[in-house]
Formats: C-alpha cells, sequence, structure tokens
C-alpha cells in the first residue's frame, strides 16, 4: 500500500471522529484570547493519542510533534486558528452555538478539526515518514494584531526551524471535494482607520454659530476615495472602506466630534506606506477647509499573505493526486487577510483553499455571516492533505 492510500484509509477510518471533533468545537466556541477550553479540549486529543505537545504560546496557543524517521532530517509545519467570531448563529444545526453572540462563522472549527485530523493520521503513521512534523494550534487570529506574531516573538518557528509550513482555509463558494490555490500574492495586507472630526457643538437651527463635523465628515469620507481612484496604481489592488459613523447628537443638536472607522487593504507595501500619509494628509486637510480638526490614527494590521511558488507547486501537485487535477483550482486574489502572512515572512509557506460547498446549494452564506453552513465531507479531504503535505 503507498503512502497516499494509506492515508486515504486512515482519512476515511477517522472521518466519524473527525466530524464529532468538527461538531464539539462549532458548539462551544470562543473569542480571540478567551480560547481556554478550546486549548483544553485540544490538549486532551493530543495526549489521547500519544502526541507531545507544549501550550502557552500567545496565551491559549498549543504546538504539537510529531517525529517520523530520522527527525532532524527535515520539519514541515501545519498551522490552524482557533478563535471564533462575535456574531450570532442563525444555521439552525443540532450543533448550533451554545456560546450567545458567538459562533465560529470563518471556519476554525473546520481548521482545527482538519489539523487534529491530520495529527491522528500522522501519529498512526510515525514509521512511514521522515522527519518532523509541527502541529500548531493559534490563538487571536481575529484580533487584528494577531496571535502569530506573539507566537513568533516565543519561537513557535524555532528549535526546529520548518523547511515549510502550509495552512488550509474554507471556502464556502468552492465545491466540497476540491482545493483551490494561488502562488504569490495572494490576500491583501490589511489595517485598521480611526478618524475623529472635531468641530463645535450647538442647535442645528443656529449653524452660523456651530463648526459641524457632521458635515465635514461627509466630504472627508468623499474626499478619502479618490486616494484609491486616482493615488493607487490600477494595477495595485486597493481598497479603503468606512462602515462605522458614530456622531452623538440629535436631529437639532449638532455634536462636537463625530468618529468614523474604516479599513485599509493593498497589496504593496511600499503604496501601502504611502497611503497611510495620504489618507492621513487628506482628512486632516479637508477638515480643515470646513473649519474642523481630524485626527487620524492607523493601527497597522496583517501584512499580506505570499505564498512561494516552490511550496504552492508541492501543494498542487499533491493535491492533484489526493483529489485528482479536476478537482483543483487557480484562484483569483482576495482582499481579505490572515494572519498567517507572518509565517510567509519567516519561512516559506501556503496558505491553500477547501472547498466546502454543500451539494445543491446555488449561493451558499459567505464567511463572516451566522449562515455559513459546510458540507462536512471535506473533513476527510482537509485531513488527509494536511497529513500528505506534512511527508511530501
Amino acid at each position: 500500500m503507498t503512502i497516499q492510500e494509506k492515508v486515504e484509509a486512515l482519512a476515511k477510518e477517522f472521518e466519524s471522529e473527525i466530524i464529532e471533533i468538527r461538531r464539539h468545537l462549532h458548539r462551544n466556541p470562543e473569542l480571540s484570547a478567551q480560547e481556554v477550553s478550546t486549548r483544553r479540549f485540544i490538549e486532551t486529543k493530543l495526549e489521547e493519542w500519544g502526541i507531545a505537545y507544549r501550550s502557552g504560546y500567545s496565551g491559549n496557543g498549543v504546538v504539537g510533534t510529531i517525529e517520523g524517521r530520522k527527525p532532524e532530517s527535515r520539519c514541515i509545519a501545519l498551522r490552524a486558528e482557533m478563535d471564533a467570531l462575535p456574531i450570532e448563529e442563525e444555521t439552525g444545526l443540532d450543533f448550533a452555538s451554545q456560546n450567545k453572540g458567538v459562533m465560529h462563522a470563518c471556519g476554525h472549527d473546520v481548521h482545527m478539526a482538519c489539523l487534529l485530523g491530520a495529527a491522528k493520521i500522522l501519529k498512526r503513521m510515525e514509521g512511514d515518514f521522515e522527519g518532523r512534523v509541527k502541529l500548531i494550534f493559534q490563538p487571536s487570529e481575529e484580533d487584528y494584531k494577531g496571535g502569530a506574531p506573539v507566537m513568533l516573538e516565543q519561537g513557535v518557528l524555532r528549535d526546529p526551524e520548518p523547511q515549510a509550513i502550509y495552512a488550509l482555509h474554507i471556502l464556502p463558494e468552492l465545491e466540497c471535494g476540491k482545493i483551490g490555490y494561488r502562488s504569490g500574492k495572494y490576500m491583501a495586507s490589511t489595517d485598521e482607520v480611526y478618524l475623529k472630526v472635531k468641530g463645535k457643538a450647538g442647535h442645528g437651527a443656529a449653524p452660523e454659530r456651530n463648526i459641524d463635523p457632521v458635515v465635514a465628515s461627509a466630504y472627508i469620507i468623499t474626499a478619502l476615495q479618490q486616494i484609491v481612484s486616482r493615488q493607487a496604481s490600477p494595477f495595485t489592488p486597493t481598497v479603503l472602506s468606512f462602515g462605522r459613523i458614530i456622531g452623538e447628537g440629535q436631529t437639532n443638536v449638532i455634536p462636537a466630534e463625530v468618529k468614523i472607522d474604516g479599513t485599509f487593504r493593498t497589496f504593496d507595501e511600499t503604496w501601502r506606506k504611502k497611503a497611510h500619509e495620504a489618507i492621513t494628509r487628506c482628512a486632516e486637510e479637508t477638515a480643515k477647509a470646513c473649519g474642523a480638526e481630524c485626527e487620524v490614527r492607523i493601527a497597522q494590521g496583517y501584512p499580506s499573505v505570499c505564498n512561494d511558488p516552490k511550496i504552492t507547486q508541492k501543494l498542487k501537485e499533491t493535491a492533484e493526486k489526493f483529489v485528482g487535477g479536476a478537482c483543483v483550482e487557480e484562484l483569483p486574489l482576495r482582499m481579505t487577510a490572515d494572519d498567517f502572512a507572518f509565517y510567509t515572512q519567516q519561512v516559506p509557506g501556503c496558505m491553500f483553499r477547501l472547498g466546502v460547498k454543500p451539494e445543491g446549494v446555488d449561493e451558499p452564506a459567505n464567511l463572516h455571516t451566522g449562515r455559513l453552513r459546510v458540507d462536512e465531507a471535506c473533513l476527510k479531504t482537509g485531513a488527509g492533505l494536511l497529513a500528505l503535505l506534512a511527508m511530501a
């Protein structure tokens, strides 16, 4: 029996257990930096299977280690996120979230279940491969500061340093059983933009005695759009969006200030820095033209995810053998972000996509929504492919 045949057989043998693992995690989601029960559950599974681990990375992170023959010869890392989102679940599933207002709406329950499934497969096959596998369960991916930077500072990629790192992420619009990939730049950098527009409060019927931060805010938001349309290269995807505006006035009360929150995303680090300067300059000067002031704070988040070409090619070839060439698709750029980017700045890596769309569903619910559902047949595919990549 070949390595792939063994993996396929074990993935099928363990499928029901992997499904139960996913359902437990889905039923018990925890927000960033609060993944205590999730950590304990992962630790319990690793102990049950005889897999060595260390805990405490970035608070609730867990790193397991499986050694094959000649463990010093090579090291491959596999990573999954642990945290959930502050979203009310609307799926009606029997195993829906029991934590009100919290849901695994980004698929991290699937990611963890696949990595745990791969861990069980690799432990059973530790005599069939050479080297060492690091199993990285990372907290706080949904926090813009990210759990990855802290884990990296704490040496998660040291002693030994892996030659490659892989991570999968579900893709609701991709059919179950399919794998998606993209070489090179794949996901955008992400920064949070906070504006505070200051004016002079007063009666709405006496505008001449006030400095209206609401009107100034409208001009600022409109003016900032030209940064994308006229200052960004048309060959560099860029997004500047504002999703939150707070002005605590009334129908006849002009407030003293308005707060505006948004996100900036792109793929080029040089342009990213210039854009931060342009956003600040435009907001400040536009406010000034209205007689107001604007305080600008840009919280720098994740860099862009860049998949190493050689590692991505290895993923593509392995996936084609595992699920068939017709089930492996090249994907377009995404303006979403992931702190997996920090790992790929230190070692060659690849984040790929796992298709989870249920059969017969034409318009699946998107990530970060309370209606997200996945076809659990994806679990054996994700677990098996991660195991194969660790041994490839």
